[in-house]
């Protein structure tokens, strides 16, 4: 056993005593050890140590494995380094697993161990110095110095204050009697993978904070929920004074008639050590309040099964006091969700070798199994399916048997599960609220294992069973669990439970029971033409289309049959006779060219007929208004799909691997409930109808391997819940632009590109520019998805569709281009500019008035200091200005750098003696009166043609841009980069000059004086001058 362990250690004493073994007094420490032997305790006493010695790892694996340890303090006891030793790890035992430590001074006073002084100090100091190297002398005096004051405190005896030693002795006697744990709680014989899952849980308690903690262990019946219970127990309850575990509270429940009271009367009874009466549960609750409220309490309540006993042991946290621990064993999660619990453990199955060892141990007394019993062994161990009561309680009865016992056990087995096994487990499905609940626990342990839960609550709510709570509530008992895909499933063992049960309502007549899926009692049934009303199930599976067929009059007295499943099943005759009551169809290799018309399935929920041997759905129609799934895959002959509009509440379609169907009929567009399409490797299909565009309710669209279909429609963004997209292997070579508008898009896998939208989308945008560049190699992850996608960089590539890209990405602000040369920069300018009206001359009237000369002002960055008064100073000066000729003005510091450029363009260099702060661009322009520079903006865009770059910003960024903007058009260029700004205007108007105005910063490198003003003359008529200078 490791010293530093935290777990339950296995009592090998009750008591261990720690003395100084050559002190005078060592006739006290016999005497007491005499007593305590004589009273039956089990006592380490080191007797032999005055002798010869006993090894100190001896004494420690003994100190550890004592439940109480009494400290018998005298004068010399700090001479003893020996003592001191076994005092630290005395200590350590009581902090780490709560033993118990009781001091006896003999001779010194407890305030002397809490702070010696005198020949107690330095006898103490003598014993540091003998044990330590000088380098930990210091560090070891103060840890004993530590242990000494941690036991002082605890409450023990002083014999000074008893004349009498033998009565004093008798009285330690009959305290450590009181103190011994006799009542430690019996678990497991074999705790095989226990105790990793009691730390876990131990681990939680000691992580939580001084509030009352609450804690629930859930699993299903024979998982071990009682056994960890009591484990943890055990190893955690002499932390506490006040105490209860309450066992079997769902048989007390049942049993006592005053059921509630007495599980009060037992609680309180073993929290304050006396015999506690009640009258009544309010009575109860509130003694439990007032008597507890202020105790630090551990309470295990065992096998709840109703959330009353809760509700009347422990409702309110309040009435117990900090650092409380609740312990909570159920079959139930929803209670444990009642009571809002601080953490739920959930018993999961042992695995294959934790199963294996905990079975040998029950049916061989040894951890592995025999040799010559291998795999018998293993094979059981297999069928029990990792739960622990099952593996003890065959292991049990199978030791010391035979091999054709073994045999014999397993076959058995096959077809009637172990009584002891199913008494423990059907405990669940008796507990059960209603029969409704019941039939969903036995639908699915015979049909609808490894199916998808949600089919599976359509098809049986459309059974009247109001599965969606149904389900829920079984696997809230452990009775279902929710796997990998959303698939349902159940430990084999409650599955066999259930079909069990519906064995016992009839073992010789199968015909009579609720549900048939055994294969050899459904071909009785249908061979012997046996079945009855009662049966409401029935599954056949046949591995392969033999010669033998059934007859459909097999099936005229199942006249309550809703669920059918059948694989690769004849049937012929008048298929007339099938139930009326159908809900589930399933039927795998169906053999008719189409649904006969009098199959009735207008009940139906879901038609499955997969592998089938359908032309044509059906030939005459019929109104499926209840049918919310249709499942015709790898159905080779089928041409047509169904006329939809007599399936109005269908919700997913799958027709994968169809090779011949040809065409979608096109009332699919009035399908508003339609959730699924998949037409996954549908060869032969051509384009969907554009009524699926239309679908405003489809979340997945499947199209994969349909080599036919050769486009998307721009209206697929109206199907406004599409989240995944998958249409790889098809004839598409291009994305729909509006694809990247579909706010709710997830994922997309089409035209070589594959994952997260938010990933693929960019990449997709890439494409339109270049088609043959490699879209793969430009996907970088975004933080968001398409709708929030704010700039993006890309290569140099033909960005003749780049308009397209802009509009569609709403909130793109921005976009950079790196070219390679300068030459390839004025192609790409080019490109981007080659619809602008700046490069065709517009037809404007040569004589036009003054007052259809306007300007208009961008401000970037950090400009608003000058930028209101350049605006009221260009309006004034086109008002008063008669001529619209160029003139190059010059700078003027410190306000501005000032270039200006005739057209929709103007030049400049990047200033390398001081810092950039911001620019206001302004664009003189002729136009009619109705026609503004706002309305009729495309974009800007800022080419570098020191690095090859051009920044293209969109219409919207241009009316706001702001300050990330402004850094990413700094963090593009540097000093002396030669730059020019184009502002890209639609038809209509004629811009006559581009002015830029530099904002910067005073000079980097030296100080520079700021020009000085004009002498008390407003800095509004300098700006009235400039501008007349512009436009005379």
């Amino acid at each position: 056993m490791s010293s530093s362990s935290s777990s339950q250690p296995q009592w090998i004493y009750d008591v261990f005593i720690n003395f100084r073994g050559g002190d005078t007094r060592r006739d006290f420490v016999s005497h007491l050890y005499c007593a305590l032997s004589n009273a039956g305790v089990n006592t380490f006493f080191d007797d032999e140590n005055l002798l010869k010695g006993t090894p100190l790892e001896e004494l420690t694996r003994a100190i550890e494995a004592s439940q109480i340890a009494i400290v018998v303090f005298s004068e010399t006891y700090t001479e003893s380094t020996w003592c001191l030793t076994e005092l630290q790890k005395i200590i350590d035992c009581n902090e780490s697993y709560g033993q118990i430590v009781v001091p006896i001074f003999h001779g010194v006073e407890p305030s002397i161990l809490r702070n010696p002084k005198g020949r107690f100090r330095e006898a103490l100091e003598a014993a540091a110095k003998k044990k330590f190297s000088e380098e930990h002398r210091e560090y070891g005096l103060s840890r004993w110095k530590n242990v000494l004051k941690k036991a002082a405190n605890f409450s023990g005896w002083d014999v000074k204050n008893h004349r009498n030693t033998a009565k004093l002795v008798k009285d330690i006697v009959e305290d450590i009697l009181t103190k011994l744990d006799y009542a430690l709680l019996s678990i497991t014989e074999f705790p095989v993978g226990l105790e990793s899952r009691v730390q876990e849980v131990v681990g939680i308690i000691e992580n939580q904070s001084a509030k009352v903690c609450t804690i629930g262990i859930w699993g299903m019946g024979g998982s071990g929920k009682t056994t960890m219970a009591k484990a943890i127990y055990n190893q955690i309850h002499r932390r506490f004074n006040d105490k209860s575990f309450i066992e079997n509270i769902r048989e007390v429940s049942e049993t006592y008639g005053r059921g509630h009271v007495h599980l009060q009367e037992k609680l309180l009874s073993d929290v304050l050590k006396t015999k506690v009466k009640i009258h009544s549960v309010g009575m109860g609750t509130t003694v439990i309040e007032n008597r507890l409220s202020k105790k630090k309490v551990f309470i295990v309540l065992d096998d709840v099964n109703d959330f009353g006993q809760l509700k009347d042991l422990c409702g309110n946290r309040k009435w117990f006091g900090k650092e409380s621990v609740i312990i909570i064993t159920t079959r139930d999660l929803h209670l444990l969700d009642l009571l809002k619990v601080d953490y739920v453990y959930k018993m999961e199955e042992m695995d294959k070798n934790e199963s294996l060892e905990l079975f040998s141990w029950h049916a061989f007394r040894e951890a592995k199994p025999r040799e010559d019993f291998d795999e018998l062994a293993r094979n059981v161990v297999a069928y029990c399916a990792g739960l622990p009561l099952a593996l003890e309680v065959l292991g049990s009865y199978l030791i010391e048997r035979t091999k054709k016992d073994w045999e014999s056990v397993l076959l058995k087995l096959e077809k009637i599960p172990n009584d002891q096994v199913q008494e423990k487990l059907r405990i669940s499905f008796d507990g059960l609220c209603d029969d409704m609940e019941k039939d969903i626990f036995l639908d699915v342990c015979c049909f609808f294992i490894g199916k998808d839960k949600a089919d599976v609550i359509e098809i049986l709510n459309g059974c009247g069973l109001h599965a969606d709570i149904g389900i829920t509530v079984l696997i809230e008992r452990s009775l279902l669990k929710v796997e990998k895909d959303n698939k349902l499933g159940m430990h084999q063992l409650l599955r066999d439970m259930g079909r069990e049960i519906i064995c016992e309502s009839s073992r010789k007549d199968p015909g009579k029971r609720s549900r048939l899926w055994f294969h050899e009692d459904v071909l009785d049934v249908l061979t012997k033409n046996t079945g009855t009303e009662t049966i409401e199930g029935l599954a056949l599976k046949l591995h392969f289309i033999g010669k033998d067929c059934f007859k459909a009059y097999a099936f005229e007295e199942m006249k309550k049959l809703r669920l059918l499943q059948l694989d690769h099943v004849q049937l012929t005759g008048n298929y007339g006779y099938l139930s009326k009551q159908l809900r589930w169809v399933c039927w795998k290799g169906f053999p008719s060219k189409y649904i006969p018309k009098k199959f009735f399935l207008e009940g139906a929920v879901v038609i499955d007929l997969k592998h089938s041997n359908l032309q044509l759905f059906w030939k005459e129609p019929q109104i499926l208004r209840w049918l919310k799934i249709l499942n015709l895959s790898h159905s080779k002959y089928l041409t047509l799909t169904p006329d939809f509009s007599k399936l109005p509440n269908l919700e997913k379609l799958i027709l994968k691997d169809c090779p011949r169907l040809c065409k979608v009929h096109e009332s699919i567009g009035g399908l508003r409930n339609l959730l699924l399409i998949n037409l996954e490797d549908c060869k032969s299909l051509g384009n969907l109808p554009r009524g699926v565009y239309k679908l405003k309710s489809v979340k997945t669209l499947i199209l994969s391997g349909c080599l036919k279909i050769d486009k998307l429609e721009e209206d697929i963004v109206q199907m406004e819940s599409l989240q995944t997209l998958i249409a790889e292997n098809t004839a598409m070579k291009q994305v729909p632009f509006s694809i990247v508008k579909t706010k709710s898009i997830v994922y997309i896998s089409l035209c070589g590109f594959e994952g997260f939208s938010r990933n693929v989308f960019p990449s997709i945008i890439r494409s339109w520019m270049s088609p043959t560049m490699n879209p793969l190699s430009y996907v970088h992850p975004f933080c968001s998805t398409s709708s929030y996608l704010v700039s993006m960089d890309m290569q140099s590539y033909n960005l003749g569709d780049l308009e397209p890209m802009l509009s569609s990405l709403s909130n793109l602000r921005s976009v950079l281009v790196q070219c390679d040369t300068e030459s390839q920069v004025s192609m790409q300018i080019r490109a981007l500019l080659g619809n602008s009206v700046n490069f065709t001359q517009v037809e404007i009237a040569s004589q036009i008035s003054k007052h259809y000369l306007r300007s208009y002002l961008i401000g970037i960055g950090n400009y608003q200091e000058v930028f209101n008064i350049l605006s009221a100073s260009i309006s004034e000066g086109l008002a008063s200005s008669e001529s619209c000729d160029a003139f190059q003005p010059g700078d003027n510091d410190p306000f501005w750098l000032a270039r200006t450029g005739e057209g929709n363009s103007v030049y400049f260099t990047v200033p390398e003696d001081r810092r950039m702060k911001g620019m206001t661009l302004c664009v003189v322009y002729l136009s009619a009166p109705e026609i503004t520079a706002t309305e009729y903006l495309i974009s800007v865009l800022m080419v570098n043609y020191t690095r090859y770059t051009i920044q293209v910003f969109k219409r919207e960024t241009v009316f706001s841009f702001n300050d990330v903007d402004w850094q990413g058009i700094i963090s593009h260029s540097g000093p002396g980069d030669k730059v020019e700004i184009f502002v890209n205007f639609g038809h209509g108007l004629e811009v006559k000059k581009t002015v830029i105005y530099l904002m910067c910063d005073e000079s980097i490198d030296k100080e520079v004086k700021p020009s000085p003003e004009p002498k008390k003359e407003p800095k509004k008529n300098v700006f009235e001058r400039f501008i007349k200078k512009i436009l005379t």
